[in-house]
């Protein structure tokens, strides 16, 4: 990526103050309700981290580890599952927590494997909804923030597993 130049895309301040408003909404339409919330491995960490002491409702967390991207920076449409739940989501509330939604593959297969495991409810949380390149027809239920296209670092987000150190979100520039 050295050909490459990034500019800052969204702030850590904007970033916090979605990941606030995301909590308040997940507690409002949960209240004391218990929710499993299943993160998606690795991008969704830092995110999660966030949100989880955001939301007062009573929560549990689990993650699953999938692939599509690979090194490159457009998904490749195979989908991997590299990390499976290790709790039962039979009858449970589930939040999926997603850094980004892009072309929707990894989102809808991993959407519909768990809807076999019959939980309760099962939700998608996403921080970025990136709706250009959307291949698949699926629509996050909390979204932090829309964005048309580009390729994004920072925040969790990464580049073949570098840049996710980053405290803000920036756009990568062909140089």
């Amino acid at each position: 990526m050295a050909e490459n130049t990034r500019r800052i895309l969204y702030s850590r301040e904007k970033i916090a103050a979605e990941v606030r408003r995301l909590g308040q909404e997940i507690s409002r339409d949960y209240g004391d309700q218990e929710i499993l919330l299943v993160g998606v491995l690795k991008g969704s960490f830092l995110f999660l981290a966030d949100l989880i002491r955001e939301i007062s409702s009573p929560t549990v967390v689990d993650f699953v580890r999938l692939a599509s991207y690979g090194a490159g920076t457009q998904s490749t449409g195979i989908v991997e599952f590299r990390k499976e739940l290790e709790m039962s989501i039979r009858d449970r509330d589930v939040i999926i927590i997603e850094d980004i939604v892009d072309s929707g593959f990894t989102l809808d297969c991993l959407y519909n494997k768990l809807l076999l495991q019959q939980p309760r409810s099962l939700k998608i949380c996403t921080l970025i909804d990136k709706k250009a390149r959307r291949e698949i027809e699926i629509e996050a239920d909390y979204v932090g923030i829309s964005m048309e296209d580009g390729f994004i670092i920072g925040y969790g987000l990464d580049h073949d597993e570098r840049h996710r150190n980053l405290p803000d979100i920036y756009l990568v520039e062909d140089a």
